[in-house]
């Protein structure tokens, strides 16, 4: 095993197979890209407080604080951590099994195709073009997952999820306050279920759409944008149910207090009227956020749409052998 206690900012190679990486930091931002070489590289371009240390055992690189344990990680606010930020870029192969935990810190993943698990305690994750397996877990951080094509799970109290242009074959979340907002793009069958209590919902789905749906809430408003689906209930819960094609697929979406929205997205060849070259192309960040759905209360109805509102609507490698090699950079 070798060890690295970095102390300023520092760039770091790590020589042969890298195969787990773990992170977890307090305020700052993370930045994980999967490429194709064999190689890790690390960069930390700023640092202010207690040194990080960065570990590499056998295939597990580990870049984290002394006293910041991964086991009862999403319940450490100490203090201390006010005194302590970093800004670090790591570079791992594709396949990479990645651990992320960020307290007060921002984490940018893209590229990974391993299975990623990720807790934050009030840092906000964005994943980008990700197709292994995420699990993530946050008090009130937030999650934005952009072309995402591997099973998702997200676990949160207050913080809001937001899925643009999702893929893969399951999305699952459930949340106490926070909103959960899911563009759904698949190639087939996909199994959803969303749970809040008092945070909003909204789905986009493909027109046509291929799933058996029922969403309902206690005492919100319901909208839906597709004919082939029932809305009903004007007192206590309001409901969406009905299949859509074959019912291959599945959906179910429930909150207590908040509202739910069942959107409908463009027909692929209108989206493709606004490709590059045709004069009405935007920017890829832009497009992204014009096509992210809105919660049911604060979207525009669609063509087609039906709703119903309840009561209150409105550097180095390790070396070979199994010592321990310290140094302080």
């Amino acid at each position: 095993m070798s060890e690295w206690s970095v102390t300023a900012p520092q760039k770091l190679t790590f020589d042969g197979p890298v195969r787990d990486l773990r992170v977890r930091v307090v305020n700052g931002t993370v930045n994980v890209v999967g490429t194709e070489e064999d190689a890790a590289r690390l960069e930390v371009s700023e640092l202010t407080g207690p040194p990080l240390v960065v570990t590499r055992n056998g295939s597990t690189l580990t870049v984290t604080y002394e006293d910041l344990p991964w086991k009862g990680f999403l319940k450490w606010l100490g203090r201390k951590g006010r005194h302590r930020s970093t800004v670090i870029s790591l570079a791992v192969p594709a396949g990479t099994r990645v651990e992320v935990g960020v307290v007060g810190a921002g984490a940018v993943v893209s590229g990974v195709r391993g299975p990623m698990v990720l807790r934050g305690v009030n840092g906000d994750t964005t994943l980008v073009g990700v197709s292994g397996p995420v699990r993530a877990e946050t008090v009130s951080g937030n999650l934005e997952a952009q072309a995402v094509t591997g099973k998702l799970t997200f676990h949160s109290v207050s913080g809001d999820l937001t899925v643009v242009a999702g893929s893969g074959p399951s999305v699952r979340a459930e949340t106490v306050s926070g909103s959960v907002i899911v563009d759904l793009d698949p190639g087939g069958p996909t199994d959803v279920g969303l749970t809040s209590v008092s945070g909003e919902i909204a789905i986009r789905l493909p027109h046509p759409a291929d799933a058996e749906v029922e969403a309902n809430t206690t005492s919100r408003v319901v909208s839906n944008a597709f004919e082939g689906l029932r809305v009903h209930g004007q007192w206590g819960t309001h409901k969406i149910t009905g299949r859509l094609g074959a019912g291959t697929g599945r959906l179910r979406a429930t909150t207590v207090s908040g509202s739910i929205a069942l959107l409908r997205r463009p027909p692929r060849e209108e989206e493709h009227l606004s490709a590059p070259g045709t004069g009405t192309g935007t920017s890829p960040k832009a497009s992204s956020a014009r096509t992210a759905p809105h919660p049911a209360g604060h979207s525009p109805v669609a063509p087609g749409e039906n709703a119903v509102s309840g009561q209150d609507a409105a550097a180095t490698g390790a070396p070979a052998d199994g010592t321990t090699d310290k140094k302080v950079l």
